[in-house]
């Protein structure tokens, strides 16, 4: 028997320079598993808007996100404001989306668990 290990629990990669982006049908796959997050018609970017009560809680979470994104290693866009965050993930080196992609995705998501 075969466990797949959570996105959440996995690490980002290194993406070496050439390497090609994730195709349309694992991005779809990986999607389906990935509530409130969105791709667009281009699938180049993985992208999501969290609401919150007031300003101290999105400055809070946008903290959290940068301590996981320097951790892993791969930095989101991030905009935020009073009450609102929206998290942009892209993997720049390819020009798209890579599993490195998916995984913050699932650890942004939760630190709000």
């Amino acid at each position: 028997m075969t466990t797949e290990i959570a996105l959440k629990d996995q690490s980002c990669e290194t993406i070496d320079k050439g390497s090609k982006a994730m195709i349309i049908p694992r991005i779809e796959s990986y999607l389906s598993q990935m509530p409130g997050w969105d791709v667009p018609l281009n699938y180049q970017t993985l992208t999501k808007t969290f609401p919150f009560k007031n300003y101290h809680q999105t400055v809070a979470f946008v903290n959290a996100i940068t301590w996981v994104a320097h951790k892993e290693d791969h930095h989101p866009e991030i905009c935020f404001g009073y009450n609102e965050c929206k998290v942009i993930l892209s993997t720049h080196s390819i020009k798209g989306l890579s599993q490195n992609d998916f995984i913050m995705a699932a650890k942004i998501d939760a630190l709000l668990d």
